[in-house]
């Protein structure tokens, strides 16, 4: 709750503490509208999850509680959605039925004009507009949360906003004047905080892949341990795997690895953790001098700071783990493990293994720039950076769907919406919920 740790539950012990968290949500909103022109309330899941409303707070239950005016999205490229939309509204109680101001038909491929019959009968069973129609739109690559989305990545640069996704990468330089950089990705269960890769992958001449099997890495150049939401537990399936005697191998070779988070915790000589898995002390891969230590509360923050190069570099944390770092000392080093240094403003390095808590690191363009052409002397590639500006390629990508809905949807109503809030008199469908 506001990333703080509260309890751990499961599905039904989720209900009891609902009603508590419904004031939270309340309150939220409330601040934001307080300090935006605009706040847009994104579900999850259905609105007619009747077997859920009676505690739901993400959807009907926070447009109840606030008397939002609702807009019902509908994916037709799953197939069935005038059933699912009209089936949505009749499912709804009458105090939940005035919220449903309209509909969206999200993810079309084809003429519109086949649509039509079907878009004004639904309006005319209904009694409410459909606002638009927005068509499949390939290329729209947008932060992802977790892992729920890897699918759909891309391995190579972010294509060029109008291109529809088959365009270049943005930025000069790069991929053209030198080798092809491959970074593989470990795709841990738990895999969180995904978006540390997005600046790597925006980059032209860098190639990134998931990993799941030793024959994975066999060509990475580069192989990054991300983030987790279990340390402890994606340790254990790293290992099960044969990925941990493959990192150590890299290691002993020099050839570039790095951990982030929960990633940097695994690299480490010693986990102790009572609290996100219980498990106690556990060894970890024993690359790094840091021993981590599982707190309770959560460290939160936005960060700022410089390397030992004088870089200004800024990124963000959210975890349990607190680290210490260990002078590797002069018996270590006399039997050839690597003496730690700093990395960044945060981590260690040892060799070509570094580690940081921070999420975000790889967003400092300056800073991802000197990494990879570090990466890339280690592992023997010339490579030419590009000039990217990563914060320009995230711009882009949100203009591409700011004109993609501006294009497609009725933006009047939708701004009339928010600024009047639900309409008066839309009709009730029955047979409705029983509440």
């Amino acid at each position: 709750v506001l990333g703080r740790p509260v309890a751990e539950v499961d599905a039904l012990g989720y209900r009891p503490y609902k009603a508590h968290l419904a004031g939270i949500v309340t309150d939220c909103l409330a601040d934001l509208r307080s300090r935006f022109d605009a706040v847009i309330c994104e579900g999850a899941g259905s609105p007619a999850e009747i077997n859920l409303r009676d505690t739901d707070i993400a959807n009907m239950g926070l447009a109840r509680a606030a008397n939002l005016p609702v807009l019902v999205v509908g994916d037709i490229d799953r197939g069935g959605v005038f059933a699912a939309l009209f089936g949505t509204l009749a499912l709804l109680d009458a105090g939940d039925q005035a919220l449903v101001a309209g509909w969206i038909v999200n993810k079309f491929r084809g003429d519109p004009r086949l649509l039509e019959p079907g878009l004004r009968q639904l309006e005319r069973l209904t009694g409410r507009p459909v606002h638009g129609v927005l068509p499949w739109r390939s290329g729209l690559w947008l932060d992802v949360e977790d892992s729920l989305d890897l699918a759909s990545y891309p391995a190579t640069a972010y294509p060029d906003a109008d291109s529809d996704g088959a365009g270049s990468g943005v930025g000069s330089g790069g991929g053209d004047t030198g080798d092809v950089l491959r970074v593989a990705v470990i795709r841990l269960p738990r895999l969180s905080n995904i978006t540390d890769i997005d600046a790597l992958r925006a980059e032209p001449g860098v190639v990134v892949g998931f990993a799941t099997r030793p024959d994975d890495l066999a060509d990475a150049d580069l192989v990054v341990v991300p983030g987790t939401r279990a340390t402890v537990e994606d340790l254990a399936w790293l290992r099960r795997r044969g990925l941990d005697a493959v990192l150590c191998a890299r290691a002993a070779q020099g050839r570039p690895l790095l951990g982030i988070c929960g990633g940097y915790q695994m690299l480490g000589r010693h986990i102790d953790d009572p609290v996100e898995s219980g498990a106690g002390e556990v060894d970890g891969l024993g690359l790094l001098p840091v021993t981590t230590t599982f707190a309770p509360d959560k460290l939160l923050g936005r960060r700022a700071g410089t390397t030992s190069g004088g870089l200004a570099v800024t990124g963000y944390e959210i975890r349990h783990g607190r680290l210490t770092v260990h002078d590797t000392g002069p018996a270590a080093r006399s039997a050839g493990t690597p003496a730690a240094e700093p990395f960044a403003a945060d981590g260690v390095r040892a060799g070509a293994v570094a580690g940081t808590s921070w999420h975000g690191l790889l967003e400092n363009d300056e800073f991802r720039r000197e990494f990879l052409v570090d990466v890339a002397a280690r592992a023997g590639r010339s490579f030419v950076p590009a000039r990217t500006c990563f914060a320009d390629v995230r711009r882009r990508r949100l203009d591409a769907l700011g004109d993609l809905v501006a294009d497609h949807l009725d933006t009047t109503a939708v701004r009339r919406l928010l600024d009047g809030g639900p309409p008066a008199g839309l009709p009730f469908v029955p047979p409705g919920a029983p509440r």
